[in-house]
């Protein structure tokens, strides 16, 4: 089980809105956001729970990185398709089933601002 992913941006004011848009459909929210050694970092998780996923800009952007956010259903994954790309995101894979991986596989894909392939799933069979 994963507790927390973190990914380094390289502009945190472009980012944090990308985000904001992006998971709110899937119900991650901003937890907190602060300044630390002189880096911005801000974490996002479930409203009043733990956070479960942090971008922050000290660090240059990895090559090759992949979020794959759960959702609860494939209407969840349309609309974390909508938000990310009104948010500036790019299309990397418009919601649909990925029969590759599953039957029930409904998954989204975009791009974030720094070019992260960020992903929404859901195995729901509806």
């Amino acid at each position: 089980m994963i507790d927390h992913i973190g990914l380094a941006v390289s502009d945190i004011e472009t980012s944090r809105p990308f985000y904001e848009r992006a998971l709110a459909p899937l119900g991650l929210v901003v937890l907190q956001a602060m300044e630390h050694d002189g880096n911005n970092i801000v974490m996002f998780g479930p409203a009043g729970q733990q956070p479960i996923f942090v971008i922050g800009d000290g660090e240059g952007p990895g090559e090759g990185n992949h979020v794959a956010f759960r959702a609860e259903t494939r209407e969840q994954v349309d609309r974390f398709h909508a938000e990310a790309l009104a948010a500036g995101g790019e299309d990397n894979g418009a919601p649909g089933i990925r029969e590759i991986y599953s039957p029930d596989y409904y998954a989204a894909f975009v791009y974030d601002p720094d070019g992260f392939n960020i992903e929404a799933v859901t195995h729901s069979p509806t």
